[in-house]
């Protein structure tokens, strides 16, 4: 575990950076959030606030002053800051490309100037692209499918060569579909698993894209905040300045990832078990198979991820029922 530490978490409102800014000042820790909430919630941090351990710095990493402020003093960071969704990359790929190369870059430089000693960052299952092996290994990834694909790519390469030129130890996880509380439900570019449950609370059907046997690694979030501790307090040099697997390690198709919905959620509202599912065309830039070997995480970083699909769904739908009705 770690305590008594500066840490920078950039993204702190959103899903995944609101839940680690909660757990690392849980461990005793000094956070600061660095948040533009083109995306983030400040209902997801807003409980920290009168915490003196925790500070927030409303700011954006296409802005380098921003990002300069935000190191200042950090022992890490966890850069989360990002804008996720395919669909969302292929509509507006400039915005896409400010944010998470622009941006990242941005972040990277100012944790050198400032002698960060680590930078873990979210990367992602879609830079394994069209490659058809399974399950995914780190060191073999095809061709980006989106461009939200590319620049999640092109963030570990940049990472790896500041790694190299500049001594600044860098690792990145590459997330595989997470889930679980504080996830956003609401908007165009919502994840499947919240917008699927916020539709059959309402007591609508769900649209699937393409038949429902495309297939996931989905990974509960806990497993997530597992990860990210133990990429910022691994000693071995072995385990440092390269990329990970962030994941379960099985795969479930979205058919399948129905049906435990609506069992979990009827247990609330028996009407939800009776819902049907409709089905509609597949989305271009899909990967159709997506499952991670965790071998590597757990050989070099020590990780046993807790939470299966079914567990993590238990823990996620208790949460949205209460915090959705």
């Amino acid at each position: 575990m770690i305590s008594n530490r500066n840490i920078l978490i950039t993204g702190g409102a959103g899903f995944i950076g609101s839940n680690l800014c909660e757990k690392l000042i849980e461990l005793g820790n000094k956070v600061v959030c660095l948040d533009n909430f083109s995306t983030g919630n400040m209902k997801n941090i807003e409980f920290l606030l009168p915490n003196p351990n925790f500070k927030l710095i409303t700011g954006d990493i296409r802005n380098p002053d921003d990002c300069r402020e935000a190191v200042h003093g950090m022992d890490f960071v966890l850069h989360e800051a990002a804008l996720g969704s395919v669909p969302r990359s292929i509509k507006d790929p400039a915005t896409t490309n400010e944010v998470n190369i622009s941006g990242f870059l941005n972040m990277l430089i100012a944790a050198r100037d400032a002698k960060v000693k680590r930078f873990v960052y979210a990367a992602s299952s879609s830079t394994y692209g069209d490659s058809a092996g399974l399950p995914k290994v780190e060191d073999v990834i095809g061709q980006p499918l989106s461009p939200y694909a590319v620049t999640k790519y092109v963030d570990e390469l940049y990472a790896n060569v500041f790694s190299k030129l500049f001594s600044i130890e860098c690792i990145g996880l590459r997330y595989f579909n997470v889930f679980g509380r504080k996830q956003d439900p609401n908007g165009a570019y919502a994840a499947v698993i919240p917008h699927f449950v916020k539709l059959l609370i309402s007591h609508q059907s769900p649209v699937i894209n393409g038949d429902g046997e495309y297939s996931r690694d989905f990974t509960y979030i806990e497993n997530v905040i597992q990860m990210n501790l133990l990429a910022l307090t691994v000693n071995n040099p072995d385990s440092i300045n390269t990329v990970y697997n962030t994941a379960y390690g099985e795969r479930t198709t979205l058919n399948q990832l129905a049906g435990y919905l609506r069992e979990f959620l009827s247990e609330y509202d028996p009407v939800i078990k009776n819902i049907q599912f409709l089905f509609g065309p597949a989305r271009k830039g899909d990967i159709p198979h997506s499952l991670a070997s965790v071998e590597k995480a757990q050989k070099l970083l020590g990780y046993h991820p807790e939470y299966n699909l079914r567990d993590g769904l238990k823990e996620a739908v208790q949460w949205y029922w209460e915090n959705l009705k």
